[in-house]
């Protein structure tokens, strides 16, 4: 997810400029492509990223937060030049993620069906096996543990 200033720099353009087209084209931005942040939302941003308050320079009104689709298509609907390019790069950069991602799952499942095949395997070298497994894991994903 992307931040309304954050996609407005990387497009080029002011995020006043792209909220505006978001708005003249609202059909086009269902709540699964973008949506606004709550109150609540907006105040831990500014404590975590030290986004200055209203009334200091900061922003008057609430961020709207763009999905991959909504990034996608404020890229289509600005039609600036820059727009364009960087849809064509956010449209790769999503589909190389997706593709990373899909390894990781087919690594995973590689991993699942070798450790059942080892079941046989006598207890030290089952051992062995288990720590190789958990390293595994570990380097594809920290927050993985052992089921």
């Amino acid at each position: 997810m992307v931040l309304d200033s954050d996609l407005a720099a990387l497009y080029g353009v002011p995020t006043h400029r792209l909220n505006e087209a978001v708005k003249r084209n609202a059909d086009r931005f269902p709540e699964d492509f973008a949506f606004v942040l709550t109150t609540q939302e907006l105040s831990r941003l500014i404590s975590q990223f030290a986004i200055s308050k209203a009334g200091r320079g900061g922003r008057r009104k609430a961020a709207r937060v763009f999905t991959e689709h909504g990034a996608i298509m404020a890229a289509n609907t600005l039609n600036s030049a820059r727009a364009v390019q960087m849809s064509v790069y956010v449209v790769r950069a999503f589909v190389r993620a997706r593709e990373v991602l899909a390894s990781h799952a087919e690594l995973a499942r590689e991993l699942a069906a070798l450790r059942q095949s080892v079941a046989t395997l006598d207890a030290d070298t089952r051992r062995q096996f288990d720590q190789v497994y958990e390293a595994i894991l570990g380097l594809m994903n920290p927050a993985t543990k052992r089921q």
